[in-house]
């Protein structure tokens, strides 16, 4: 009888992790291979390279099914291999291939594993060899699972930071610059929006300057539980992990699972109809997860509202909060109308959209337009691909330059700290010397709607924590956004903004508003300025460090003091607080002083210019020719700008 002739197909693999790993590639396997036919005297009919394609189950490997298919047509009878592993890593899938290999009569010889399936020893040897292969895999991939949860409970995420997170030193944390986008798609959802509202109101502002935005990128946001902290890993496998707080939440758990509830609503027809002021912002004094929001209607209408934690069962009226809050809420509310009507230019283009930011990525973007002329030209790109990464860039530098040209024309606006300063003061005199006016043109705090009021909180106000103390929760400490806080205080510290003092006046308790120190010049021509509406007076008093007192004279002429400041910057000549005595600047108005133009509008809508700072000012007015600028935002822009 004659002995059937071996017919070999070589069979040659290597993952990216073998390479790694163990260090042979795909030549030195082939040469390896090689040797061991022509020392077993084989016949090799073809090669079967699967380059950088592991063998776990479920992988396609095209070189792997070719040969299967020579197995069939008899045109190879003998698979040769390296090893075991090589071929597959499960047993379930080995004993396929040797039912498959049996019905053909074909057989597997490995040059490392000494395994050859001509005989039934040999196949038991293939089999054991299997399952210790199969063991390792499965206890490797157990050290890799406990590894790998342990990494995510430490906040490091195997994924792509979504929206509203970024990356930093491995783990995932809030980023600032986004996480408010996240926050007000879940609260638009919250409150009826559906997903193609929220898209299209964030396309027609440009929210992040995109256009692009989809319903399906506002549901992968509003469905992924990163958001309220948690995580699940292999989330489209049959087993998925769930692992609760792991990150930081950029919004309660409360508020993603009534989101989800939400999607049983008919979203395009159902709106809400509360509004919570605080709602994402009050975090538990307890556990300091963020707090959700509830109401209770009564019989007579009225509405009471109320923060809970569902974990510790803790339950925050909405009125505490707001108690807290008046003590300076209408200094919010006059800030934010200063910051509205032309404060914002200045500082929020400068703060979101550094100039010198767009500016270096303008740079960038033309370098890579350089580069990609110059691999067209050296023929790396054809002339389609060409257009097509030209387009991409056109449309990035298109963009940053609107961008860049939106910050140069709020810089030639020209509204300067001393505007901030005038206004301020502007509007406290207007508050005492037409009073009627100011009430009927002023909004504050109790003119607020609701949706007024929580806008407003929502721009200003990052979170509010808040303790409990003898069996009653008051207010520890509210953050307010950097975005505003950085740029204000900033202000404050170089004087263009005034702090509210308390102050004894006599057996009452009063406010001052005090500024800290300004040059002479610049004070000299922020009283010119003020002279164009108001006939003010200023005069000089010795401030008493070790009583904290000073004197001035309120009953002559009944005057009001409208800022104090120093005459010098003690802060940094007295920084230990040894001096007796400091010079302070006093700016007042007295009671027979009215506002000295004919319309009154002036006095709210527009703001005195600096064409006068030439004047030398004195105590005693003089007469000087008036200039406004427009304070309202409409009237910002003339007509050539609009069009």
């Amino acid at each position: 009888m004659n002995k059937v002739k071996n017919l070999c197909g070589l069979y040659l693999r290597v993952s990216t992790e073998d390479q790694a790993r163990e260090g042979f590639s795909l030549p030195e396997q082939k040469e390896r291979l090689e040797t061991f036919c022509k020392f077993k005297g084989y016949e090799i009919v073809d090669y079967y390279e699967d380059a950088g394609i592991s063998a776990k189950t479920g992988n396609y490997r095209p070189e792997f099914e070719r040969l299967k298919e020579d197995i069939k047509s008899k045109r190879i009878n003998t698979i040769i291999a390296l090893k075991l592993d090589r071929i597959t890593r499960s047993i379930f899938d080995w004993e396929k291939l040797m039912t498959f290999l049996d019905g053909n009569d074909a057989y597997i010889d490995c040059a490392n594993d000494e395994v050859n399936t001509t005989n039934a020893n040999g196949k038991m040897v293939s089999r054991l060899l299997m399952s210790v292969s199969q063991n390792e895999i499965e206890r490797t991939s157990e050290r890799t699972k406990v590894g790998l949860a342990g990494a995510i409970k430490q906040g490091h995420l195997p994924s792509q930071a979504p929206l509203g997170y970024k990356h930093e030193n491995k783990k995932l944390v809030i980023d600032y610059s986004t996480k408010d986008v996240v926050v007000r798609i879940f609260e638009m959802y919250y409150n009826g929006n559906s997903y193609q509202t929220i898209s299209n109101i964030l396309n027609k502002e440009q929210v992040l300057g995109k256009t692009n935005w989809r319903d399906s990128t506002i549901t992968a946001i509003l469905e992924n539980e990163v958001y309220k902290g948690d995580f699940v890993h292999g989330k489209r496998t049959k087993h998925p992990t769930y692992y609760e707080n792991v990150v930081e939440p950029i919004v309660s758990k409360e508020m993603w699972e009534d989101c989800q509830a939400q999607k049983k609503k008919n979203s395009r027809a159902y709106q809400r109809t509360l509004t919570y002021l605080f709602l994402q912002k009050i975090r538990c004094p307890r556990c300091n997860n963020l707090m959700g929001g509830k109401a209770t209607k009564k019989k007579n209408g009225n509405v009471y509202y109320y923060y809970y934690c569902n974990d510790c069962k803790l339950n925050l009226k909405e009125n505490v909060i707001e108690e807290y809050f008046e003590s300076f809420i209408n200094e919010l509310v006059e800030y934010d109308s200063v910051v509205n009507q032309f404060f914002l230019p200045m500082i929020k283009q400068k703060f979101d959209e550094p100039k010198e930011l767009l500016e270096k990525e303008l740079d960038k973007q033309n370098a890579k337009l350089d580069r990609i002329k110059k691999a067209y030209i050296s023929g790396a790109f054809d002339l389609e691909e060409y257009n097509a990464e030209k387009k991409i860039v056109d449309e990035a530098i298109y963009k940053i330059q609107s961008e860049l040209d939106t910050t140069n024309i709020t810089e030639e606006l020209k509204f300067t700290p001393q505007d901030i300063l005038l206004k301020r003061d502007i509007n406290f005199i207007n508050k005492v010397k037409l009073k009627n006016e100011y009430n009927e043109r002023t909004k504050t705090w109790k003119d607020y709607t609701r949706e007024e009021k929580a806008n407003l909180i929502m721009k200003y106000v990052d979170d509010i924590t808040v303790l409990e103390k003898n069996k009653f929760i008051i207010v520890d400490e509210v953050k307010f956004r950097e975005s505003i806080c950085r740029p204000c205080n900033e202000l404050v510290e170089a004087g263009y903004i005034d702090i509210k003092t308390p102050t004894l006046f006599g057996n009452l308790v009063g406010q001052l508003r005090f500024s800290n120190y300004l040059p002479e010049e610049e004070v000299g021509k922020h009283i010119m300025r003020l002279r164009q509406y108001y006939d003010v007076g200023f005069e000089e008093a010795i401030y008493y460090v070790e009583d904290r007192v000073f004197y001035f004279n309120f009953l002559k002429d009944n005057r009001a003091i409208v800022r104090i400041f120093p005459m010098e910057d003690y802060c940094k000549i007295d920084p230990d607080i040894k001096m007796k005595e400091y010079r302070y600047g006093i700016i007042y108005i007295r009671e027979k002083d009215e506002f000295q133009m004919q319309d009154i509008d002036s006095a709210f809508n527009y703001i005195p210019d600096e064409s006068n700072d030439s004047v030398i000012y004195m105590k005693e007015p003089i007469p000087i020719e008036i200039g406004v600028k427009p304070v309202k935002k409409e009237l910002l822009y003339d007509e050539d700008t609009e069009k």
